[in-house]
């Protein structure tokens, strides 16, 4: 099909929530749509923890991205990371050296860890969740530290191996911290012999005053005590100030601790300064009502990218359901734009559906229409809402009949060692002699 040069040309840097919704609202416009992604797949972060705790496998929560939008005549996909946007030119520059000019532009980079200007130290010992790899890789770190505490003569380093440390207490971090917990007590308790995986310390810390701070106060409150009947320990008003392989610091006192998971902030990704624009403290790029970029006509940014506030003048949360109505809303006004019909500027309306957050089996809290849950009850209503937004019947197929399972029995299929993994100690706690492959090379 030969495609008229007038058509004007859409690029939308991003295929998570916020770009797939603009890519899909922008199926029926008479446009050229280019969705650019340095993965191939589009990923459901809310359960990606579930990954990192051996409940589901990788496959369960990602599709391809090609596959969402076979259908869509209009789009093409390309793999690649984009390193810069000329806004004067009205062209994204790729890693590899590829241009993409464009009339209209939808940033929806979302966000990385932000480890507070301690980057560099931090990162390396304290992994944080937004990825798959992420997510195998802190697997990997939760099962190992119990092979090894396995094979651990030392009491004292058999302690700190199976200590683990979950910093912040957001959503995710309450989510790991209590998946932790039941992998510890439930699922692999009767996998081990010399050591008794019930014993495992599970930290939860928090700098502020309480759990979940975004929630209302007593589901807050609510959440701690669920935690704590699953036997982790939560340190409230608690500020790190330092992360090592021995531990983490909390001010003058120490928890020793070979495994950390970093769950307290975020970063957003470049977005801003490849525009030069105005972005808050955590580099999210202030928008107008419209979600456009100031300055930058044509050009609007959504989902974690972006600093947004409600009607109700209320800084809109960095969760899915807004990135979506975000991606939407932006993916409309750029429809207008090109068809000339309808108000191509109309300021962007958050309509919020709640919030949840899952403890354990069982165990959650829900705050949906000013109805506040907490328990079994929210716990019920977080699987099935889970369940239905996940993508195609397989994977809803799937993750329902696992956690029914996993509700049953207690048992996590996925529990997998992947990568790369250091050698276990020996029986009396020096390294294992090099095998004879490592001699022969």
């Amino acid at each position: 099909m030969i495609v008229p040069a007038s058509r004007p040309a859409v690029v939308i840097v991003g295929a998570g929530f916020g770009g797939l919704a603009a890519a899909r609202e922008l199926a029926r416009t008479m446009a050229d749509v280019t969705v650019i992604d340095r993965r191939n797949y589009h990923l459901f972060q809310p359960l990606l923890y579930q990954v990192a705790t051996s409940a589901l496998s990788p496959a369960d929560i990602a599709w391809p991205v090609r596959g969402l939008l076979a259908r869509q005549a209009n789009l093409r996909v390309i793999m690649d990371r984009v390193t810069a946007v000329d806004a004067a030119g009205h062209r994204v520059i790729t890693e590899s050296g590829r241009t993409l000019p464009f009339d209209y532009l939808v940033l929806a980079t979302g966000a990385r860890h932000a480890y507070f200007g301690h980057d560099d130290a931090w990162a390396p010992v304290a992994p944080g969740l937004k990825k798959i790899d992420d997510a195998t890789d802190i697997r990997r770190r939760v099962l190992i530290a119990f092979e090894r505490a396995e094979a651990e003569e030392d009491m004292a380093e058999r302690r700190r191996l199976m200590t683990f440390v979950v910093v912040g207490g957001g959503p995710t971090g309450v989510e790991m911290a209590g998946a932790i917990a039941e992998l510890a007590r439930h699922t692999l308790r009767r996998d081990f012999r010399r050591i008794d995986p019930r014993a495992a310390r599970v930290v939860l810390v928090e700098a502020g005053a309480r759990v979940l701070a975004s929630f209302d106060e007593r589901l807050s409150v609510s959440a701690q005590r669920q935690l704590e009947r699953l036997g982790v320990e939560v340190q409230t008003a608690a500020r790190v100030t330092d992360c090592s392989s021995d531990g983490v610091t909390l001010g003058d006192g120490m928890i020793p601790a070979r495994t950390i998971v970093w769950a307290a902030g975020v970063m957003a990704s470049p977005a801003g300064k490849w525009l030069c624009v105005d972005t808050d403290r955590a580099g999210r790029i202030i928008v107008g009502p419209d979600l456009a970029i100031p300055g930058h006509p044509g050009i609007y940014a959504v989902g974690d990218t972006v600093a947004a506030a409600g009607l109700d003048g209320r800084p809109v949360p960095g969760v899915a359901p807004a990135a979506k109505q975000m991606g939407r809303h932006a993916g409309r006004l750029i429809a207008r734009g090109i068809s000339g019909r309808g108000d191509p500027a109309e300021p962007f309306r958050y309509r919020d559906a709640g919030a949840m957050a899952t403890i354990g089996r069982g165990a959650a809290v829900a705050e949906v229409m000013g109805i506040r849950l907490s328990g079994f009850p929210a716990w019920l209503l977080w699987a099935v809402a889970h369940v239905y937004f996940l993508i195609g019947a397989r994977n809803r197929l799937v993750v329902a009949t696992n956690w029914a399972w996993n509700y049953l029995t207690f048992d996590r299929g996925a529990r997998l060692i992947t990568g790369p993994v250091p050698p276990l100690p020996a029986s009396d706690g020096r390294a294992p002699p090099a095998s004879r492959a490592e001699h022969a090379a």
